[in-house]
This record gives structure tokens, C-alpha cells and sequence, in this order.
């Protein structure tokens, strides 16, 4: 396949927006060192998340498609790094050592 969907990009924000809602509700305790640096890249990938939507709103779904993959690169990085407690959900993040 050599185009992004509709069908594709809706696929890929539902699962954005699912992952992004888990990692909010798994941030390092506000006093912890980690918890600044958690919060830095929320704002990076919130950031990426408002690009992707405008994007999708141009049409532009090629760029939008790649703000997500890009986001989520840095969700991943947190949630290797320990920022963002996942539990054992190894199905939408990339926990093994």
C-alpha cells in the first residue's frame, strides 16, 4: 500500500489518543526528579498530537500519520525510561528489556 487511509489515520489516533490517556495516569509522583522530565514529554507529545491533528484537518495525512509515529517514539522513550507507568501493557508500549 502507498497511501494513508482515512480508515488508517482514524485507526492510528484511536490508538494514540487510548495510549496517551494510559501514560497521564502513570506519571512519577510529583516530588520525584522524574516528574519533571515526565512532564516535558508530555508537552512534546501533546505538541506532536496538535500537529497531527491539523494535518488531518488539511487533508495532509502523510504528515499527520508521521506526528503520530513521531509521538510515539516519545511515549515509548518515557515508558522505557520509567517515566510513565504502563503495568504489563506490552501490547500498545515497548516494555521488554
Amino acid at each position: 500500500m502507498k497511501e494513508i487511509t482515512e480508515e488508517k489515520l482514524n485507526k492510528y489516533f484511536k490508538l494514540t489518543e487510548e495510549a496517551i490517556n494510559i501514560i497521564k495516569k502513570g506519571l512519577p509522583p510529583k516530588r520525584s526528579l522524574l516528574y519533571d522530565v515526565a512532564k516535558d514529554f508530555l508537552v512534546m507529545i501533546e505538541s506532536y498530537y496538535k500537529d497531527a491533528k491539523a494535518f488531518k484537518e488539511k487533508g495532509d495525512y502523510v504528515n499527520a500519520f508521521a506526528s503520530l509515529n513521531y509521538l510515539y517514539g516519545w511515549i515509548d522513550a518515557g515508558v522505557r525510561l520509567g517515566l510513565f507507568d504502563v503495568g504489563d501493557d506490552d501490547i500498545r508500549f515497548t516494555l521488554a528489556k
